[in-house]
């Protein structure tokens, strides 16, 4: 099952050629069936009425002048005999009675008649079989009288010998008492391959599964196109709106889609006027509390208010910084990774951390450069706040994604809370430094911006000891275009 396809259209289009693929295979079964009834049925109304021919200008016949006739009569694929006793036997074929029947249809007096034998063998079968009616020396397929057995090899093909015959023999008394015997022998229809039926339904077939794999192909395109717009609501809430074709239930879908978008953009719009109007409220009372700072002397409870303010101040900033994730105001660049991590280190050394910097080349990325720096400084500030001794970062390329490695030398953190701290406000102060930490959004804002650029942010310890942060971007871009379009 798991080598089916997965898509909708895969699907059905597995699901129609089966079908089609099955019908036919089920339908040259029924063909063939029906010609070889049909050519059986249609040689053994030839037999009965050649045989009823022949029986009724016999009698017709005076009786000296009948081994004449009979000798005329006489065939390479048919004998008359005149001299055989009648013989009480029972036929040893089940449908005896029907070939007399088609024989009695054409006669013209109902003449005491019985057929002895019919079957299908091979020759020698069959004259051992007529043994008993024959003269001594005398033998049934002879070179001068049966020269269509001698042809057959080259019908079927050299080296190909055992071929078929339908043997008859039919004993009939006619009205003056003489036993007319009647030997016919027909080659059976050799078994070739219907290739203009079998051509024919595989044409059908081949058109049937071309229609199929356009019509579903037809009908299963505006879903594509509806995943892939539904893939990329979350990367580009801006992007067009889909076009309302297809099927009834496609367009329904597509309308109630393209009206939860407007409402998503309603929501945003709405949202960044509150943002704007809470960080003006946030901010102003905070500058006056400085302001009327200044106008008091040195004091420890005056630096103790003037942390408080700077602590708020970077909350309201984290806070606001992560509530604008999705708004994007920053065009994307081909950006050099390498001299912007360069620059990020230079930045977090400044502040007394000691970093080891090791890199590849790698190719440019396209990426919204405040956007990313901030990100990269984001975990490079963790590193330095939380773990001891230098920070190792390290630039590589494997497999067509940029891979950014940030590693300190702390105690870690539990495996339970790997995936914790990327929630908003969340803090492990308890299980790493004692110290006052920050606001609790860093590595939020940190993954919420790699996955912006279609990447993500992993955490685990390192086997050697310490916290291993480790981004993944995708680099394989035609072009640099805003990722909004993408």
């Amino acid at each position: 099952m798991r080598h089916l396809p997965r898509t909708l259209y895969g699907q059905l289009l597995l699901t129609l050629l089966t079908s089609v693929l099955l019908a036919n295979v089920i339908g040259i079964g029924l063909v063939l069936t029906d010609r070889e009834r049909l050519t059986r049925t249609l040689r053994a109304e030839y037999v009965a009425q050649h045989l009823a021919d022949m029986i009724n200008l016999l009698d017709e016949t005076a009786a000296a002048n009948r081994p004449k006739l009979a000798s005329a009569l006489s065939s390479p694929s048919a004998q008359v005999l005149l001299d055989h006793p009648w013989v009480e036997r029972n036929s040893g074929w089940p449908e005896a009675s029907k070939l007399c029947q088609l024989i009695r249809t054409d006669l013209n007096f109902p003449y005491r008649m019985q057929v002895l034998s019919f079957r299908e063998d091979t020759p020698d079968a069959v004259e051992d079989l007529l043994r008993p009616f024959l003269a001594p020396g005398q033998h049934v397929f002879t070179p001068g009288k049966q020269f269509w057995v001698q042809a057959l090899p080259s019908k079927l093909g050299e080296g190909e010998a055992e071929f078929k015959i339908q043997m008859a023999t039919v004993q009939v008394r006619l009205r003056d008492g003489m036993v007319a015997t009647f030997r016919i022998g027909q080659i059976a229809s050799a078994v070739e391959t219907p290739w203009r039926v079998t051509a024919w339904l595989l044409l059908v077939a081949l058109v049937v599964a071309a229609v199929s794999a356009w019509a579903v192909r037809r009908l299963t395109r505006p879903l594509a196109v509806f995943s892939q717009a539904a893939t990329g609501l979350a990367a580009n809430l801006d992007q067009p709106p889909l076009p309302e074709t297809g099927t009834q239930e496609v367009v329904n879908s597509t309308r109630a889609f393209n009206r939860m978008q407007k409402e998503l953009q309603r929501y945003l719009q709405t949202r960044s006027q509150m943002l704007a109007g809470v960080s003006h409220d946030l901010r102003l009372p905070i500058t006056r509390i400085r302001l009327r700072l200044e106008q008091l002397g040195e004091s420890p409870a005056r630096q103790a208010i003037e942390r408080d303010l700077e602590e708020m101040d970077q909350l309201i900033g984290d806070t606001l910084a992560y509530l604008r994730m999705g708004q994007r105001s920053e065009s994307c660049v081909l950006l050099n990774v390498d001299a912007m991590l360069e620059g990020v280190i230079e930045d977090v050394e400044a502040l007394g951390a000691e970093v080891v910097y090791r890199s590849e080349p790698v190719k440019p990325l396209c990426a919204r450069p405040q956007a990313l720096r901030r990100c990269i400084a984001n975990l490079l500030e963790n590193a330095r706040r939380y773990g001891s001794g230098p920070i190792e970062v390290r630039l590589r390329e494997r497999e067509g994604r940029l891979e950014i490695q940030v590693r300190d030398h702390g105690p870690g953190i539990a495996e339970k809370d790997l995936d914790r701290v990327f929630e908003p406000y969340v803090r492990l102060e308890d299980s790493r430094a004692r110290h006052t930490g920050g606001s609790g959004l860093g590595l939020a804002i940190a993954r919420a911006i790699a996955r912006e650029h279609h990447g993500d942010i992993q955490l685990f310890n390192h086997p050697m000891g310490g916290l291993c942060a480790e981004m993944g971007f995708p680099v394989e871009r035609s072009k640099c275009v805003p990722l909004n379009t993408i």
